[in-house]
């Protein structure tokens, strides 16, 4: 009994671990800078996941109102309504009009060194999608973006 101990006690604390990095497959980072650029230009969700998380840092300096950057989610082929109207709500809404359907997530808008996050629900994902992630700050979704993909 005494020998398998140390086997059983190594397998918890392995199955410990595997599960741990699991849970962590349902969120990722992305960072942006004062060279309004995202450090990701894709993101796959796995399909296991009920909810996602996103992370976004600003690691620049540059304040909010100068410089700021959000994550905006939505339809590829709405990214550029959302984006207009957007730009009309202001940065008090974060550049985001309120009610918006066609944004299936946000965070809200951060300067240098702060950080948001949001957690959305993958049932509104369909496979293939397609999905794009932007900055909604004026000016900026042209160059910071990306595309969001279900895994299969």
């Amino acid at each position: 009994m005494h020998t398998l101990w140390k086997p059983l006690a190594m397998a918890l604390v392995v199955g410990a671990g595997a599960h741990a990095a699991w849970a962590a497959d349902c969120a990722t980072e992305i960072n942006g800078n004062d060279a309004m650029q995202y450090d990701k230009t894709s993101i796959s969700v796995p399909a296991s996941c009920k909810q996602f998380t996103v992370t976004l840092k600003h690691t620049g300096k540059l304040p909010k109102a100068t410089m700021g950057h959000n994550w905006v989610l939505a339809k590829t082929a709405d990214m550029q309504g959302v984006v207009a109207d957007g730009v009309a709500a202001g940065l008090g809404k974060n550049y985001v009009k309120d009610g918006d359907t066609r944004v299936l997530a946000h965070t809200k808008v951060v300067g240098g060194g702060e950080s948001d996050a949001v957690t959305f629900a993958t049932s509104a994902l369909k496979a293939g999608g397609p999905y794009s992630y932007f900055c909604s700050f004026p000016g900026h979704s042209v160059v910071m973006k990306g595309s969001l993909a279900l895994a299969k």
